[in-house]
């Protein structure tokens, strides 16, 4: 059980891997060049119901979880999830630009670790102060940034 936490991201890899895809062609599939992304993305929202909200409330049921939620908590909580909606509305505005999959997903695959990087260290540094981090950290991100750079500059059918 020492590697649940592993599994559980490389699931979240996958399913966020074919995120993109699935969602161009849910977009495609609903034969409206003009509002085809809108229809996807309700559906979309009507699944993070079903997978949100209603598995949420069964989890803590089932766990006997107390119905106590801090109002700290609960505002984190919606800009996390503001956040998160904000960048799957904008998936949806880059398709409409023209942006494909293969190259929109690439490049937001480089640079949210990059972002998230920054912003888990901002907030939770490290006990050494920001001196400790290590230059592998470092050049992670910057390989991140360059392969996001590739895939932009080298996409299919450029």
């Amino acid at each position: 059980m020492r590697m649940t936490w592993l599994m559980f991201a490389l699931i979240t890899v996958a399913s966020w891997g074919v995120y993109g895809v699935f969602l161009h062609s849910g977009q495609v599939s609903m034969i409206d060049a003009e509002h085809g992304r809108y229809k996807a993305f309700l559906f979309v929202g009507m699944a993070y119901l079903l997978v949100a909200v209603i598995g949420s409330i069964v989890m803590l049921a089932a766990n006997g979880a107390t119905w106590n939620f801090p109002t700290k908590g609960i505002v984190w909580s919606t800009v996390a999830g503001l956040v998160g909606a904000i960048g799957a509305f904008c998936v949806l505005l880059a398709f409409g630009a023209k942006g494909t999959p293969s190259v929109v997903m690439s490049i937001i695959f480089a640079g949210a670790p990059i972002v998230n990087a920054i912003v888990a260290t901002a907030l939770h540094p490290p006990a050494g102060g920001w001196g400790s981090v290590r230059w592998q950290f470092i050049a992670g991100i910057l390989l991140a940034a360059v392969g996001g750079c590739l895939v932009t500059l080298n996409r299919p059918g450029s």
